[in-house]
């Protein structure tokens, strides 16, 4: 993203382009949504899966899009509206997971929560809800029927961790994760893009010198992979 040689009506082409791609797999998104949440149990035929599958992929080439729009505008830098604010985190995961629900009951994987209704935090709201949808569909690829959102506090940082009960991340992915930021060619692998987005999310959290960061990991209470977004 740092050579912008070339035209600049070219990037503002295929940045609308790109934008309107968004908006038309939104749409799809939001009807697949629809015949999946009105679908009784006792009426589920052979195309549910398929459906629940087609909302998934959905989502997952939305949120890459979102992601290179963001980069595109130089997420991280100066000039990227960046607005944090003092929010209750019982309201943010009710975002989350009503974001989620859809595709999570679809697939039959349950979401537990973990979090304290008391705590605020100021973050980025909407960046950081993006982060966290973006790691539960990613975790719906890999668990195999639980996810855990638990949000707690540790010495001056809070703490995000999306969980899961499958076989854990690939060697790749936690490679990846390890190296983010440092040089990661997203552009080849697959996992890099949304981690790339992650971290520059991160970093733009700042209090009293300290940044937010990203990491991978295998274990924790499910046992699977693990996703954890941690801000000052």
């Amino acid at each position: 993203m740092e050579d912008r040689g070339g035209s600049p009506e070219l990037f503002v082409f295929l940045a609308s382009t790109v934008h309107d791609m968004k908006n038309s797999l939104s749409v799809l998104g939001g009807t697949l949504e629809n015949l999946l949440g009105k679908t009784p149990q006792a009426n589920q035929d052979a195309s549910y899966p398929q459906l629940a599958h087609m909302l998934y992929q959905t989502r997952r080439l939305s949120d890459n899009l979102m992601q290179l729009l963001a980069l595109y505008k130089e997420v991280g830098k100066p000039t990227y509206p960046f607005e944090p604010v003092t929010v209750p985190l019982g309201e943010l995961v009710h975002q989350v997971a009503s974001q989620s629900r859809v595709l999570l009951d679809a697939k039959e994987i349950r979401l537990d929560l973990d979090f304290s209704h008391e705590l605020l935090w100021t973050l980025d709201e909407d960046l950081v809800i993006g982060v966290l949808c973006h790691a539960i569909n990613n975790a719906v690829r890999y668990t195999r029927d639980r996810i855990r959102l638990s949000i707690a506090e540790h010495d001056g940082m809070l703490e995000f961790r999306v969980e899961d009960n499958g076989m854990g991340f690939p060697p790749s992915m936690l490679e990846a994760g390890a190296v983010v930021g440092q040089g990661v060619n997203f552009l080849t692998n697959s996992s890099g893009l949304g981690l790339f987005f992650a971290s520059e999310v991160a970093k733009m959290h700042k209090r009293r010198q300290r940044g937010g960061s990203i990491r991978l990991e295998n274990g924790g209470p499910l046992g699977g992979g693990c996703f954890v977004l941690t801000l000052p």
